[in-house]
């Protein structure tokens, strides 16, 4: 039976971004005292983001102001906190090791999960692009195991609204839909309100404490051709399927200048690769809709159903 001590008090670190705002949400609905740690709203601080600061202060997260930078702050506030989630995107991975120094000198800490949330870095090899951005994970991973400090480290796979909106554009009225490479490779597609959820769950749960959660329902693992031809039978239209050879993907990523070099390489790792599913889930692993069997996630066809009645429109997210 599934164990888990409900009021952590969980602090958040990029709680405001795309993935981050989800995971506020989450642990609110989970019913723990929630905290986030952003930078002092200033003159360059976006519109959505204020909105989304508005929005989850209503929700009941409280929000500390400050940099990263700033050590005695983020230890004084560790030492009131259980767990620690970073949601900290790209190009943000190696300043991490700000949050891993407060840590170890607050000695008090739970559970840390670093900014992952993507594939399972330390089982592909994909194109120098984002093999370069996925030693940079890497690293900070080896960090935290020497440091000592419990943590789980979270493989999400794709966010699931996120690459619909990259993959079908349903928000646009045409009829071409590019695939990458064959379209046959098959990736994992998971709603991004159930990545948040089972990270909230495997955060206070000690049968993942110091271990590595793959999410990996069977439900989302679908391939582009299997998710055009879904959503063509949910929108009653007929795509023209565009072709862009491996080929052509490789090479860009060798010429276009970093970092847009990094999406096309991740879209040949996950897309014509087939790199999400390139190696089989052993025994000592552990899948999160296995180990929350009671837990209805969404499946890629009923995420398809909220793009039809509800849209999620394009958000700003850095690839995984």
């Amino acid at each position: 039976m599934e164990k888990e001590i409900m009021k952590s008090k969980i602090l958040i670190f990029g709680g405001t971004g795309y993935i981050g705002k989800y995971m506020v949400k989450a642990s609110i609905l989970l019913g723990h005292p929630t905290y986030i740690y952003a930078r002092p709203i200033s003159p360059n601080t976006s519109p959505s983001n204020i909105q989304n600061r508005n929005e989850l202060q209503s929700m009941g997260a409280v929000f500390f102001q400050g940099e990263l930078n700033e050590l005695d702050k983020i230890v004084s506030i560790l030492r009131k906190m259980d767990i620690v989630i970073s949601t900290l995107a790209y190009p943000q991975v190696l300043d991490q090791l700000k949050i891993i120094d407060a840590i170890k000198v607050a000695g008090n800490i739970k559970r840390f999960l670093p900014s992952d949330f993507g594939c399972e870095e330390d089982r592909i090899s994909p194109l120098p692009p984002f093999e370069a951005f996925l030693d940079k994970k890497r690293k900070i991973r080896r960090v935290v195991e020497a440091a000592g400090i419990p943590y789980t480290f979270v493989s999400a796979n794709c966010f699931g609204a996120y690459f619909v909106n990259i993959l079908l554009h349903p928000h646009e009225q045409g009829d071409d839909i590019a695939v990458y490479g064959t379209g046959q490779a098959k990736s994992v597609l998971n709603y991004e309100e159930d990545i948040a959820i089972y990270t909230i769950k495997v955060a206070n749960d000690p049968r993942a404490c110091n271990r590595l959660v793959i999410y990996r329902p069977e439900k989302n693992i679908v391939s582009q051709l299997e998710l055009i031809s879904l959503w063509e039978k949910k929108t009653g239209r007929s795509f023209n399927r565009v072709q862009i050879p491996e080929e052509e993907i490789v090479k860009l990523s060798k010429t276009v200048p970093p970092p847009q070099d990094i999406p096309l390489s991740i879209l040949h790792s996950i897309f014509i690769n087939g790199d999400l599913m390139n190696y089989e889930l052993g025994e000592e692993d552990i899948e999160a809709s296995s180990l929350y069997s009671d837990y209805k996630y969404t499946t890629i066809d009923q995420l398809l159903d909220i793009f039809l009645v509800n849209p999620p429109k394009p958000g700003m997210a850095t690839f995984e």
